[in-house]
């Protein structure tokens, strides 16, 4: 009799043990803080019935006219040429895309500036002639959202033939 009532009293002291360690339980609190500010991105993108951008729907792309004359000659696809009395120029619609978040701002300024000078040629973007001295403003007051900023190189026919390479760099500034 001594023996089962040992064995019981083991089984109930195991039990409790195994009860009293299955309750431990631990707590902790967490605070949060975030500092939400206001932001806008600029990305370009493939305009109906421009050239296709390498790297579209980045604030990197690029835009190769391919090559291109006075007279005669294919164009590429989404390349448009106007021919005046002393230059032609070539041009393709580009879509610049301004989103903002977290802002009350109504619209947006547009700047272009190149990044090196270019004495032989002119180069707009949405009709204005942009250079390397200071940025130009396209717009003061920009709409969210996707809008067509066609960019131009304007030839002198007195111009030697060869490549023309230059950069673009575009700053949109909340408004």
């Amino acid at each position: 009799m001594k023996k089962p009532m040992i064995l019981v009293f083991a089984a109930v002291m195991m039990s409790s043990f195994a009860a009293a360690q299955g309750g431990n339980t631990a707590s902790g609190t967490l605070a949060v803080t975030a500092n939400v500010t206001s932001s806008i991105n600029l990305v370009f993108n493939t305009s109906t019935g421009g050239v296709t951008l390498g790297a579209p729907n980045t604030s990197a792309a690029s835009l190769a006219f391919g090559t291109v004359q006075a007279f005669g000659g294919v164009l590429a696809t989404g390349v448009t040429r106007t021919v005046g009395a002393t230059n032609f120029t070539v041009s393709s619609p580009v879509d610049v895309i301004v989103t903002k978040a977290n802002s009350t701002s109504a619209n947006y300024t547009l700047k272009a500036q190149l990044a090196a000078a270019d004495a032989a040629n002119t180069w707009t973007v949405g009709g204005v002639t942009v250079t390397s001295g200071a940025a130009a403003t396209v717009t003061t007051t920009g709409a969210y959202g996707t809008t067509n900023f066609p960019v131009a190189i304007s030839v002198l026919f007195t111009s030697p033939a060869g490549a023309i390479t230059n950069t673009i760099n575009y700053t949109a500034t909340s408004n």
